[in-house]
C-alpha cells in the first residue's frame, strides 16, 4: 500500500515497472488530496496489476468557481454554491478505458455583468459513462435539472424539473448521438439522434420527434421569447402538438407539425382560433399540401365560423388558390394567397372579398353603436415585401347607402409594435339618416361626401392628415334636428346653440339647410378647423336655407387633437353642453 500526495505518485510509476518484471503481482495507492485551482481531489484509490492494468475511484468538489467556471467555457461568475461528485475510472498503461463520473450541484446561484445569465439555487446531477472501443469512445450520459430558476437571453426557465438523457459515439472527428430524450417540465419528451462534425464544429444533422406536447407551456418557454416583438410575441395557448423535424448541415430540411385541439388567442385581442386541427408538413426540397381547420375565431373583434383551408408549400413558398372563412353573417373569401421568400426577401400577396354583412351584427361586435343596413368589401390585390403592406388598387366598402374607398394605403412594420399607416380615404353619398342615429348625434337628413387625404397613423394613432366633410351634390331632403345643431356647435361654436336658446328657434324640433361643411387640418397635435365659407368671427359649418332655417358658425380655429376627441366623444354619448 502507497498512501500520501504527490510526491507518493512517482513510486507508481517505479511499481509499474517491477509488476512487469514479474516481482511484484498488485500495487494499490491511496491519495489524500490533490489540489487544483478549479477542482479539489480526494480519496483517491487505485490499483495496478502485473499486466499494467490499472483501475480506481476518487472523490472530488469545486475549487475557484471562477476557474471553474473559465475551465468549462462559461460565460458566469459564479457567486454560491457546491459541487460534489465522484469519479471512476480503469485503464491499462498510460491508456484511459473506462471512465464514470457522477456529480451533484446544490444551490448555485451565478450571473454576469451584462445580466444576459443568470441562475439562482440551482441544483441537479450529472452522470456519464464511458468506454473506450479502439480510437473512439461509446458513452452515456444524464443532465438532471431539480431546482432553480435560469435566464440565459433570451430563455428563461423559472423552475427545474427538466431531463436530458442520451448515448452515443465520441471520437477525434465527431460526436454522434445515437439515442437521446429531453424532458422538459410542463411540456412532455423530445426524442432526438444526430451528429456533430468536431473539426468544424457544425450540426452535420440532426433529428427530433415529440408527441402529445402542451403547446401552451412550450411556447411559454421555448418559442414566445424568440417572437417579442411581433404580432405572434403575447398569446395564449392551450392544446396539443405533435412535432418531428430534421435538420442537415445546420439548416431546416423537413418537419411536420400537427396541431391537437388547439386554442390561440392574442391577449391584444386582434385574433382567436379556437378547437384547431392541422397537417403542415413542409420539405425545403419537395412540395407538401397542409390541412388547418378550425371551428371558430375572432379577427379584430369578429366572429369566424368553422373554416378548413388547404394549403400547399414548396420550400420557402406557400400558396393557397382559394379559402373562405364564414365571417358574421356573410363570408370573407381569400385569392391568390402567396407568402414566401423570393430574392433573399419575404414577400406576399392576397385578394380578398367581403360579401355583404349586416352592420347591426358588425357595429355590436366591434364595440360600437348600432347601425343600419350592410357592409362588404372588395379587395383586389394586397402586396406585402420586406415589413411594407400595402394594397395594388382600391379598398371599395358599402355602407350607410354609399361608398368608403381606401386608396394609396401602405402599412409598415404590421406585425410590430408600433406599425405606420399611410392612406387616402375617399367617402360619397352616405346616408346621414342611419349614420347619426348610430352615433347619437341627433337626427339629420341628407348626404354626406368626406374626404381624409394624406393620413398617417403611428401606433394606429392619427399624426397627420386633411380631412373635410360636405353636403354631398343633388335635389334631397335637408334636415338637422335642434340637438344636432347643439352637437355641432360643440365642435366648432357656441353661437348657434345660444340662438336657439334666446329666440323662438327654440320651439322647432328641426331646421333646414343648404349646405354643411367642416374641415380639419391636423399637424403636431392640433387640429386647423374651418368650414364651407368664411364667416366674420370665424367659419360656417351648417348654412341654413328656407322656414325655418338656421346657421351654425364656429369659433375655434385650432383645437388639440386630443381635446376634439373629447368633444366627439362626449357629443356622441348624448352629453351635449347646454349652454346659457
Amino acid at each position: 500500500m502507497i498512501s500520501g500526495g504527490w510526491p507518493r505518485l512517482l513510486g507508481l510509476w517505479l511499481c509499474a515497472l517491477c509488476c512487469e518484471a514479474g516481482a511484484i503481482t498488485r500495487i494499490d495507492i491511496h491519495v489524500g488530496e490533490i489540489r487544483h485551482p478549479a477542482v479539489v481531489v480526494r480519496d483517491l484509490t487505485a490499483s495496478l496489476d502485473m499486466q499494467g492494468r490499472w483501475r480506481g475511484n476518487a472523490d472530488f468538489a469545486q475549487g475557484d468557481w471562477g476557474q471553474l467556471a473559465k475551465a468549462a467555457g462559461l460565460p458566469v461568475v459564479v457567486s454560491r454554491g457546491a459541487l460534489l461528485g465522484r469519479a471512476e475510472f480503469a485503464g491499462a498503461h498510460t491508456r484511459l478505458e473506462q471512465l464514470r463520473v457522477a456529480t451533484e450541484l446544490r444551490d448555485v446561484t451565478f450571473g454576469d455583468t451584462a445580466g444576459l445569465h443568470a441562475g439562482e439555487r440551482v441544483g441537479g446531477r450529472f452522470e456519464m459513462e464511458a468506454v473506450r472501443v479502439g480510437e473512439r469512445w461509446r458513452w452515456q450520459g444524464l443532465v438532471d435539472w431539480q431546482t432553480g430558476e435560469v435566464f440565459w437571453q433570451p430563455l428563461y426557465f423559472p423552475s427545474g424539473g427538466h431531463e436530458v438523457s442520451a448515448r452515443g459515439v465520441l471520437s477525434p472527428e465527431f460526436l454522434e448521438v445515437e439515442a437521446g430524450s429531453a424532458k422538459l417540465g410542463g411540456v412532455g419528451r423530445v426524442d432526438f439522434h444526430g451528429r456533430l462534425e468536431l473539426t468544424g464544429k457544425s450540426l452535420e444533422r440532426l433529428e427530433l420527434s415529440g408527441h402529445g406536447l402542451e403547446a401552451g407551456r412550450g411556447y411559454e418557454l421555448l418559442v414566445k421569447p424568440f417572437l417579442d416583438k411581433t404580432m405572434l410575441g403575447n398569446l395564449e395557448i392551450a392544446g396539443r402538438a405533435d412535432l418531428q423535424a430534421q435538420l442537415i448541415e445546420g439548416g431546416v430540411r423537413a418537419f411536420r407539425l400537427a396541431l391537437r385541439d388547439l386554442d390561440v388567442e392574442d391577449k391584444g385581442g386582434r385574433f382567436a382560433f379556437y378547437k384547431v386541427d392541422a397537417e403542415l408538413p413542409w420539405a425545403r426540397d419537395a412540395a407538401n399540401r397542409a390541412h388547418l381547420r378550425f371551428e371558430g375565431g375572432r379577427l379584430l373583434g369578429l366572429p369566424l365560423g368553422r373554416s378548413a383551408l388547404a394549403i400547399q408549400t414548396e420550400g420557402m413558398l406557400v400558396s393557397m388558390p382559394e379559402g373562405r372563412i364564414p365571417l358574421l353573417d356573410g363570408v370573407l373569401t381569400l385569392k391568390d394567397v402567396f407568402v414566401g421568400v423570393v430574392d433573399g426577401t419575404w414577400r406576399g400577396h392576397l385578394g380578398a372579398a367581403l360579401s355583404p354583412v349586416s352592420m347591426g351584427a358588425f357595429s355590436h361586435a366591434m364595440g360600437w353603436p348600432r347601425m343600419e343596413g350592410t357592409l362588404a368589401l372588395t379587395a383586389p390585390l394586397v402586396t406585402y415585401v420586406e415589413g411594407r403592406l400595402a394594397a395594388d388598387g382600391v379598398l371599395k366598402f358599402e355602407v350607410f347607402d354609399g361608398t368608403v374607398t381606401v386608396d394609396n394605403l401602405v402599412l409598415h412594420d404590421p406585425l410590430g409594435r408600433a406599425p405606420r399607416l399611410y392612406a387616402d380615404i375617399v367617402m360619397r353619398n352616405l346616408d346621414l339618416d342611419p349614420l347619426t342615429r348610430t352615433f347619437s348625434f341627433g337626427a339629420m337628413r341628407g348626404r354626406l361626401d368626406g374626404d381624409v387625404r394624406g393620413l398617417q397613423l403611428s401606433s394606429w394613432r392619427p399624426v397627420e392628415f386633411d380631412a373635410s366633410f360636405r353636403s354631398s351634390p343633388g335635389d334631397y331632403p335637408k334636415k338637422i334636428s335642434q340637438r344636432a345643431v347643439e352637437n355641432i356647435s360643440a365642435l366648432g361654436g357656441a353661437g348657434a346653440a345660444a340662438a336657439i336658446q334666446r329666440s323662438f328657434l327654440r320651439f322647432f324640433r328641426e331646421f333646414n339647410y343648404a349646405r354643411i361643411g367642416l374641415s380639419c387640418r391636423l399637424r403636431n397635435g392640433v387640429c386647423m378647423m374651418d368650414g364651407i365659407e368664411p364667416a366674420q368671427h370665424g367659419y360656417v359649418i351648417v348654412k341654413g336655407s328656407g322656414v325655418p332655417a338656421i346657421t351654425v358658425l364656429g369659433y375655434n380655429r385650432q383645437v388639440g387633437w386630443d381635446e376634439l376627441l373629447e368633444r366627439l366623444k362626449r357629443v356622441t354619448a348624448g352629453n351635449a353642453p347646454i349652454i346659457e
